[in-house]
């Protein structure tokens, strides 16, 4: 369960990993936070899917310049409940700093941001490991897959994290990770039907606008086709961008194990939109992934 406030006294300051861009990339203070996340929502009117919500693809830049288009995303979750109550979700992401290995999980039994304590899932991670060798890490400064968290606690309130940093984003290791998170949650009966596939990413970086827009069509033409390993041969071809390209074609390949079978892009911007400076951008994509 999502906990509010500190650190239960028996978990102890250092089973937690605290915020790294609270007051940066987000509002660091909660109040502020969550009037944030509701204006960024009440903006978007989720598109009708026609299927169950397996799983979602949202930036990862500061809130100010893709929080809009990671609402389109948190959107569909709203809309999905309660037909579907979510109480796990996965969180793939990309690793921006210190290589962590091929795949790597935090150690501590919390997240930290400013609305309060996610719990890491320790159940789901050890049915994830007994497919995968996750290497645990002490610290990490990963914004990618923190700056979801406030959106998830936000929508979802109280859920259990699995958070995944994929170091390696070869085609072999997103496809083995997608496998092994499938695999984890079909053992699970506490996971079945109750977990939600999330990967982090942006996609083209720092060219003009015109061109970003070219570079990241190629990418969310391979997300709506559903072919993650021609999404993944298109980056390791260095055609287009994305960070988080490997999280994708996991999470791509986790959720069609788990039945999805349509990928819908909900929402394409980038930073010239929101900034206006078109001379060198970021580009920022909202996906959901269906069962129908």
């Amino acid at each position: 369960m999502t906990m509010r406030g500190s650190a239960p006294e028996s978990a102890g300051r250092a089973s937690v990993r605290r915020s790294v861009i609270a007051g940066s990339w987000y509002p660091g203070d909660p109040s502020d936070l969550r009037a944030t996340i509701e204006g960024l929502l009440a903006r978007v009117k989720p598109q009708p899917l026609d299927g169950d919500l397996v799983g979602l693809i949202a930036p990862h830049a500061g809130y100010i310049y893709s929080g809009q288009v990671a609402a389109y995303a948190y959107a569909q979750l709203l809309a999905a409940a309660p037909a579907h109550t979510f109480s796990k979700v996965v969180v793939v992401s990309p690793v921006h700093r210190v290589y962590p290995g091929r795949f790597a999980v935090t150690d501590k039994a919390y997240y930290e941001t400013p609305l309060g304590l996610v719990p890491v899932d320790a159940e789901l991670i050890r049915a994830i490991e007994r497919h995968v060798a996750l290497n645990r890490v002490s610290q990490d400064m990963e914004h990618s897959l923190e700056i979801q968290l406030p959106f998830l606690q936000h929508v979802l309130g109280d859920f259990g994290l699995a958070p995944i940093m994929l170091g390696d984003q070869d085609w072999e290791s997103a496809a083995a990770l997608g496998r092994a998170l499938a695999q984890a949650i079909g053992e699970s009966p506490q996971s079945q039907g109750k977990t939600l596939l999330l990967a982090s990413t942006d996609l083209s970086h720092f060219h003009p606008y015109e061109v970003a827009v070219k570079l990241d069509q190629l990418v969310l033409d391979r997300i709506a086709a559903y072919d993650p390993e021609g999404l993944a041969l298109l980056l390791a071809m260095r055609k287009a961008e994305a960070c988080g390209g490997g999280p994708v074609a996991a999470v791509l390949v986790a959720a069609q194990e788990m039945g999805a079978n349509r990928a819908v892009v909900l929402k394409y911007m980038n930073s010239g939109d929101v900034t206006g400076d078109r001379g060198s951008v970021v580009g920022y994509a909202a996906a959901a992934l269906v069962r129908s």
